[in-house]
């Protein structure tokens, strides 16, 4: 009789018992909490680099535009100031640019000898307190003479410490004196005081009447004159705005200066 292959082989070796039992678990938990840490890990990467993108992107796309910038002499029955008394600076925003707070908004500005650092004139959080006598509710023009006549213990004179604004543009109602915020479209314009110390005593400066009691700004902006100032947003690029003053301002009040 013919036998039959054995064709089967027998492993009677194997690992039972607590031990084996105990490897398998460990591995288990190792494996869950490696997996733990990695959704913890991306998740936190994620939201680091969504708030990077939106700081960049608001970095890039939030830019002022200076349109032009005009010198605005004072006057006296018809006799005018040597020197640039206000500037007029007009400002947009670049297209698709993120709304931009003026009230955030840092112009520092030199004549080539002095500089002054400017805040908008209801910014009360640098210097302690508002441009002296600055409204919210009021009409541009009224902050405007008190910034040419205004001065305070602390910081001083509103001209060499404040800017303020008057809104051209603003078809979304988002700008005003007590919220200065510009949305793409907007177009306003920035006044700066430039009253040099030897012309305080006309009466009148853009139509405001100063009745001779302007103070010095600081600045003396005459004929040949390098000015240079630079727009620094709370976010965005900043913008610098240079030009050279004409040798003679002849008989005119507004003389174009940029660009």
């Amino acid at each position: 009789m013919m036998s039959v292959p054995d064709i089967f082989s027998k492993n009677d070796v194997a690992q039972v018992g607590i031990g084996t039992l105990i490897i398998f678990i460990a591995m288990v938990l190792i494996a869950a909490v490696a997996a733990s840490v990695l959704i913890q890990t991306s998740g936190t990467l994620q939201q680091q680099a969504q708030s990077t993108g939106k700081q960049a992107t608001q970095e890039v796309s939030s830019n002022l535009v200076v349109k032009s910038i005009e010198g605005v002499r004072g006057k006296t029955s018809g006799n005018l100031s040597g020197n640039v008394s206000l500037l007029k600076i007009k400002v947009g925003l670049n297209v698709g640019s993120s709304a931009v707070d003026l009230n955030q908004l840092v112009i520092s500005i030199t004549d080539g000898v002095n500089t002054n650092d400017l805040l908008y004139g209801y910014n009360d959080k640098t210097y302690g307190s508002a441009m002296d006598n600055f409204s919210s509710s009021a009409s541009y023009d009224v902050n405007l003479a008190y910034l040419l006549n205004g001065t305070q213990s602390d910081p001083g004179t509103n001209g060499q410490y404040f800017f303020t604004v008057q809104k051209i543009r603003d078809e979304d109602g988002s700008f005003s004196q007590g919220n200065p915020i510009m949305t793409t479209g907007d177009l306003v314009t920035i006044y700066v005081s430039a009253v040099s110390d030897g012309d305080l005593s006309y009466n009148e400066i853009n139509g405001i009447s100063v009745s001779g009691e302007q103070k010095d700004s600081n600045l003396d902006i005459g004929t040949r004159a390098t000015v240079s100032m630079v727009l620094t947003p709370e976010a965005g690029a900043t913008t610098i705005a240079e030009f050279v003053t004409p040798s003679s301002f002849g008989t005119k009040e507004t003389i174009a200066l940029y660009p």
